[in-house]
């Protein structure tokens, strides 16, 4: 037996120091099983196994007890040094007891083997043949700073190393240990060869890559001591790469067609000065900070969230709010600037953030980083890189806070815009957006019209002239907190008895509540389009921005001849891809259209040629090549393009 009875209170302060992964396993699961821990039985009685070195008289008249602790003492004893430990050699080794002077009595080993794992928790020093040989490299190197397993070796292998370590050396085996949970197939059953109840990794890796199953694993809730169902048909792993994967690669795509037709190359460079760019900058800042962060603390799972959360910023903001400067120097971001720096500044500032982007993800999606890295800077391989450090990139919250507070204004009002059935490219006349910070959105008023099609933003103070501000609570999470109290806290609400802290918390009928256990929700009039501003951040937390927008979804005869042109570029747009077109290619456009179409067309032809890179946009009797729908009415077109 071990006496871990006499240990307990060391072997709760150690586990103090350990740093967790869930951190809720420390107190938890393997705090309660310490707390409760029994001596540890470490004899078994099986043939297979290591043998125990304890030699005992087999004469009960003189009983005698010896234990060995290396071959030395057993070549002192013995006279002979075995080179054979396991079973049946070792058994064979038996001498005369020294405490019998009749010479009758004889030292035998036990017949019991040790139990398994106190081997496996013997590992950090038995790897290295310590005390006997490695001194000084196991004291430099324990504790490990890293292992993993999956969660029931809260009772086996990492308690065993605890024990062990604390009984032996007074200190914790490990600083920092990963406890996962298990993988399940989709009806929540182990994953068993028998049952073939799991897509093969060949097969995966082969069809949708290794780097996509890498991240699957790595980012699932597995990693944070949950269980992870996987599908027989891998369609999660094949969701990594249209939610991860590709969205990179799209990003580095899209620098690469506009830098090679553009003819530039770009550099390393952090000094753009348009609120694009430094919020993509400052962005990128915070990703590798929070990366850094979630890896020091070896939380993988958040470390890919944070990435994940960035790629919107970095794709469906920063990319499409930019698009036009790639190829039409100065179009945008505030005004035109000489020679084209606005331009040079899309290129720069999309390059350095995919250099440091290519960085980050190495460890996570280390062949696309790779290719990535590679392909940008020539160098030898992202692998044999520094790690990003966050310093060498802008820091600026305030921006990145209002920023990020425009992209969940438009991400809402796109959310009523499909609720009052509004297409995107169907203009309107205004949005709101009202709060008490408002006003720090006023900077960016014209890219909100941009990203939403709006004519006007206006920004105000007051949110109670879109409605009424309600909370309403959650029964079931309250229950076990509040317990009877929650129908109080239910009456309280639904009288409008409620009110908001400075620091945010909601207090309703005197209970504060917690995130999870209400919601706060506008009550609006049927008539009008408004609704709260919220958005989650990297961990899956909901922020409440306190802003609320309003649209107007009145829609005049003009905004609709508007809304139908934009609609007829989005279709020559995919006859210039259908025909092979280069993105800098300028073409001539022949139009034929009905007499109304053609009417809302002429409207707005200046906005029409401008986007698709017409020089000249004529309209013909005759059908042309390609068939076209416009405004429910039929109509063609032909692209010819100018050498």
């Amino acid at each position: 037996y071990v006496r871990v009875t006499d240990l307990t209170d060391r072997l709760l302060h150690h586990n103090a120091s350990i740093n967790w992964i869930p951190d809720h396993v420390r107190d938890g699961a393997f705090g309660k099983w310490l707390e409760g821990a029994r001596d540890w039985s470490i004899s078994r009685n099986r043939f297979w196994g290591a043998p125990i070195p304890v030699w005992m008289s087999d004469d009960p008249a003189h009983p005698r007890i010896d234990v060995y602790g290396s071959l030395d003492e057993l070549e002192r004893d013995f006279g002979v040094r075995p080179d054979d430990l396991h079973r049946p050699s070792i058994d064979d080794l038996t001498r005369p007891n020294p405490d019998d002077p009749t010479g009758n009595a004889t030292m035998r080993r036990v017949p019991e083997v040790l139990d398994c794992w106190f081997e496996s928790g013997s590992m950090p020093f038995a790897q290295l043949h310590y005390p006997f040989e490695n001194k000084e490299r196991f004291e430099q190197e324990s504790p490990a700073d890293w292992i993993v397993e999956y969660i029931a070796q809260t009772r086996g292998w990492f308690y065993t190393l605890h024990v062990l370590s604390v009984a032996l050396f007074d200190q914790p085996a490990f600083r920092n240990v990963n406890c996962h949970g298990v993988v399940l197939d989709a009806q929540g059953r182990k994953l068993s060869k028998k049952l073939r109840n799991y897509p093969d990794p060949e097969e995966v890796m082969e069809s949708i890559g290794s780097d996509a199953l890498r991240w699957y694993l790595m980012s699932s809730p597995i990693l944070r001591g949950g269980d992870l169902k996987i599908a027989e048909d891998g369609s999660g792993i094949a969701d990594v790469v249209r939610l991860v994967l590709n969205p990179i690669w799209n990003a580095f795509h899209f620098f690469t067609l506009y830098a090679n037709a553009e003819g530039y190359t770009a550099t390393w460079r952090t000094d753009a000065t348009g609120d694009l760019d430094r919020y993509l900058l400052a962005k990128t800042r915070e990703l590798v900070d929070a990366a850094t962060d979630a890896m020091d603390a070896y939380d993988i799972a958040g470390a890919c969230n944070q990435v994940v959360s960035y790629l919107d910023a970095l794709n469906n903001w920063y990319i499409r709010r930019s698009r036009e400067r790639f190829w039409a120097p100065g179009a945008s971001d505030g005004g035109c600037e000489a020679d084209g720096q606005l331009q040079s500044d899309a290129f720069d500032t999309l390059y350095t953030v995919l250099v440091t982007l290519s960085k980050v993800t190495a460890p996570l999606l280390p062949m696309l980083a790779e290719e990535i890295h590679t392909g940008l800077t020539g160098e030898r391989s992202v692998h044999l890189t520094d790690w990003p450090a966050g310093d060498s990139l802008p820091a600026d919250p305030a921006l990145v806070q209002a920023m990020d507070e425009v992209r969940a204004v438009c991400s809402t009002a796109l959310g009523l815009r499909k609720d009052h059935g509004l297409r995107q490219r169907l203009p309107l006349l205004q949005l709101s957006v009202a709060g008490d910070r408002a006003e720090a959105l006023a900077p960016f008023t014209s890219l909100v019209a941009q990203e939403l099609n709006v004519k006007d933003v206006v920004l105000s103070a007051d949110r109670s002239a879109f409605g009424t501000e309600v909370v309403r609570p959650n029964p079931r999470a309250l229950g076990p907190r509040l317990g009877k109290d929650v129908q109080a806290v239910l009456k309280a609400a639904k009288a409008g008895d409620w009110t908001r802290a400075d620091d945010g918390t909601v207090v309703v009928g005197g209970h504060a509540l917690q995130d999870g256990e209400y919601e706060l929700a506008l009550q609006t009039a049927d008539d009008v389009a408004a609704s709260p501003v919220r958005y989650v951040d990297p961990e899956g937390r909901t922020v409440d921005t306190g802003l609320v927008v309003a649209l107007d979804t009145t829609v005049t005869p003009e905004l609709h001849a508007e809304g139908v042109t934009r609609d007829l570029v989005r279709i020559v747009q995919q006859a210039r891809r259908d025909a092979g077109l280069e993105v800098t290619d300028r073409i001539a456009l022949t139009l034929q259209l009905g007499a109304e179409q053609r009417a809302m067309v002429e409207a707005n032809q200046r906005h029409l040629a401008d986007s698709v890179l017409a020089t000249t946009v004529t309209y013909a009797d005759a059908p042309q090549p390609v068939d076209l729908t416009v405004d429910g009415a039929p109509g063609s077109l032909a692209v010819t393009v100018l050498a």
